[in-house]
């Protein structure tokens, strides 16, 4: 097996720098003239990056003029976006030396993507715990807030992520609804679930149902409810998609049924979707766990003031 390149940058705000490898042909006479073309980075912006040393081989910093190098390596690290910081702190639940639980808040992403880079669980918690290996067994969407499981020994973690992977976890979520009164609960939703690249929304589709989720009602006020969410599967925004086709759509949920745009700075109306409890078989020391965030949902406990127009 043929080793991997150590990166020759150190982590940046935690994360490792960005490799790429350069064809084996090709028309370029230097790194820069490639880069140009295969970066959606303005020429501009890539000439200022080379100024700025960011740019990095085997043996040290680019420069501007350096020759392309067929099957050669280049490191550096991506510009950064502009981000809106999320006003809410991650809660640690539990951890040892392999695991850490947190409570994650609605609005931040687990991992960088997109806009989305500094103003991560993953980032926050690499750089506030002094944890450079850290890594996610699973992931939350942004606007869910609740459990998620990170990895501390790098060696671990596909033990984790195939723990999750294979649904060998038993996740429980709740939600705050609408109460239908002509709709028998608890019951087991199956259907197809489809995500494509490029749409924001998950759909049904007729065909093999590849999507079970079982809800049940635990208490009603007012006209809304507080459900119980069993996810079997882990379809893309799955409970979402199910609650919004029994005519149950969870409060606060800006896509389902209809998307609505909200800035990014907008936090006065979080999805009201909370991942709750998590249990499972640990694959190394084989012990049950079993984690529960104490969070409870807004619109639940103080339903008059999340309702209110911001």
């Amino acid at each position: 097996m043929r080793r991997r390149l150590s990166s020759p940058l150190p982590k940046r705000h935690g994360l490792d720098a960005a490799r790429l490898k350069l064809p084996a042909e090709g028309p370029w006479q230097t790194v820069r003239d490639h880069l140009v073309d295969r970066l959606p980075v303005a020429p501009e912006r890539i000439d200022a990056m080379f100024g700025e040393r960011r740019f990095v081989g085997t043996d040290g910093p680019l420069a501007l003029d350096a020759p392309f190098v067929p099957d050669s390596f280049v490191w550096f690290h991506r510009d950064l976006p502009d981000e809106v910081p999320v006003p809410f702190d991650i809660e640690v639940i539990h951890r040892d030396d392999d695991l850490l639980v947190v409570h994650k808040p609605h609005f931040l992403a687990t991992i960088p993507r997109g806009k989305h880079v500094l103003e991560t669980a993953l980032v926050r918690l690499r750089k506030r715990l002094d944890l450079p290996s850290l890594s996610p067994a699973h992931r939350l969407d942004r606007v869910t807030a609740g459990l998620i499981v990170f990895v501390i020994r790098p060696e671990l973690r596909g033990a984790y992520q195939t723990l999750f992977a294979n649904r060998r976890v038993h996740k429980e979520y709740e939600a705050i609804a609408p109460v239908r009164d002509d709709l028998e609960l608890p019951v087991t939703i199956s259907s197809r679930i489809v995500k494509e690249r490029g749409v924001i929304v998950a759909r049904e589709v007729d065909g093999e149902p590849n999507a079970e989720t079982r809800i049940e009602l635990v208490e009603r006020r007012d006209g809304i409810g507080r459900y119980r969410v069993t996810p079997f599967t882990g379809r893309t925004h799955q409970i979402r998609v199910h609650m919004s086709s029994l005519g149950i759509p969870i409060l606060g949920d800006s896509f389902y049924p209809t998307v609505t745009e909200t800035p990014l700075d907008d936090f006065s109306r979080p999805l009201q979707l909370l991942a709750k409890t998590l249990a499972f078989t640990d694959p190394i020391s084989r012990e049950r766990r079993h984690f529960e965030t104490p969070a409870t949902l807004q619109a639940w406990t103080s339903y008059e003031d999340w309702a209110r127009p911001a």
